[in-house]
């Protein structure tokens, strides 16, 4: 045993020797009836103060359990953060935002984001010649995107798709408006199209809105490359569209 070691142990034993002689001491003066009062006096203080320590000891406790469940609810709302900041970040491109139209619905009309006021609403302009409105391609949906077999989705996304259906809804809204113009009021290279569209239709073609390939180069500024040939084939699986071939021409038709 070292020096210290020995320190050590001679310092335990003497506060064991004084804690011994305290008792003592404390052990006769219980036998005197008038120091008797005092200690019982103690005791209750010392009871009172120890009551006191428990009830501080629970509330600790319950603000520290109070404290794990902020934790985890902090925890929630950062992922809810994570969610909100992903999707605002990856919202796609077509879908409407708040006071901008919405996608096309059936029939070629389009859903426009409103509220409804307690105000009286104004007069609008009137409503077109429905002989004059153009029809537009409905944007596709996750569900119908993965209905589509993997050979012909190969790896065109869910974005790309329906990047080619703006083009489309583009090209037939271009083409369109030309067509539903008097013909006297277009310029010559507006007359020479109006002229190629119209030599473009067909019995099968009447009544529908269609365009070709040449159209899809011409208003949208697109390649008909072998990649967008197989978004069309995607489309007209969603049934979107659908071809109608004749004189060298593919046409394709809005369903």
């Amino acid at each position: 045993m070292n020096h210290c070691e020995f320190e050590e142990v001679t310092r335990h034993i003497n506060d064991k020797i004084s804690v011994i002689k305290r008792l003592l001491e404390l052990r006769a003066v219980a036998k005197d009836p008038d120091k008797r009062g005092t200690l019982i006096k103690v005791e209750q203080e010392v009871n009172a103060i120890n009551e006191l320590l428990d009830r501080f000891e629970r509330h600790v406790g319950q603000q520290r359990d109070l404290l794990k469940h902020l934790k985890d609810l902090e925890e929630f709302f950062q992922l809810d953060e994570q969610d909100a900041h992903h999707l605002k970040n990856n919202t796609p491109l077509h879908m409407p935002r708040k006071g901008q139209q919405a996608a096309p619905q059936e029939g070629g009309q389009v859903a426009v984001q409103s509220r409804q006021t307690d105000a009286p609403q104004k007069p609008g302009p009137p409503k077109k010649n429905p002989r004059n409105q153009i029809k537009e391609m409905e944007f596709i949906t996750v569900p119908e995107f993965d209905s589509i077999p993997p050979y012909m989705k190969g790896r065109v996304t869910y974005d790309q798709l329906n990047a080619a259906v703006q083009s489309i809804n583009t090209t037939v809204t271009a083409k369109y408006k030309i067509l539903h113009q008097p013909i006297k009021s277009l310029n010559n290279v507006s007359r020479a199209l109006h002229q190629r569209f119209k030599d473009q239709e067909t019995k099968d073609t009447k009544g529908q809105f269609f365009i070709v390939e040449q159209d899809i180069r011409e208003f949208a500024q697109l390649k008909v490359d072998k990649r967008f040939v197989g978004m069309l084939n995607m489309l007209r699986h969603c049934q979107r569209l659908r071809e109608v071939r004749g004189g060298g021409v593919t046409r394709f038709i809005l369903v």
